[in-house]
Order: C-alpha cells, then sequence, then structure tokens
C-alpha cells in the first residue's frame, strides 16, 4: 500500500475576512473530493487571511497513478480556480 501526499500553498489576494476565505476553500476542498476522491482539508494556516494551506491525500498501489492523480488535482486548482494562485506545491510518498 502506498499513501501519497500533497500540501498546496495558495495565495488569496483580495481576501478581507476568514469567512470569506472558508467559504472559498470550502468550495475548492468539496470539489477535490468530488472530482478527485482524495481526501482534502486544511492544514495550515487557519488565521491568516490571504494563505491557505491544503493538504490532499490518496492511498494505492501504483505509485505513478497516484502521482499522475495529484498532479491533475493541483492543475485542476490552476485552471478552475485562476482567482486563487498555487504559490507552492509538494509530493511526497509513504
Amino acid at each position: 500500500m502506498i499513501v501519497a501526499t500533497c500540501v498546496i500553498t495558495l495565495q488569496l489576494h483580495g481576501v478581507a475576512s476568514l469567512k470569506e476565505k472558508r467559504q472559498i476553500l470550502k468550495s475548492i476542498l468539496a470539489r477535490l473530493r468530488n472530482q478527485f476522491n482524495v481526501a482534502a482539508a486544511e492544514v495550515d494556516c487557519q488565521d491568516v487571511w490571504q494563505t491557505a494551506v491544503i493538504g490532499l491525500a490518496a492511498v494505492g498501489n501504483d505509485s505513478a497513478h497516484l502521482h499522475s492523480l495529484l498532479e491533475k488535482a493541483v492543475g485542476w486548482i490552476e485552471t478552475q480556480r485562476p482567482d486563487v494562485p498555487i504559490a507552492d506545491y509538494s509530493i511526497e510518498f509513504r
């Protein structure tokens, strides 16, 4: 069994409150869960308005497939949410 994780740092320009940040993240996390069948959650910077760190996790037996899945999830954020630019991301396997 292989566990793949992806940590994504998002820049939320123009966000003026935690409520606005939560609304944006709730939408992104729900779509990632539904479309890519991954576990998704905000994992850091919960009190910072204009930065969000989300984590994705997937389990399988083929590391190439898991890497491709997480890359597609990152690509989806870039194409579907251009208002939320990705500052950085990393993929790890365990």
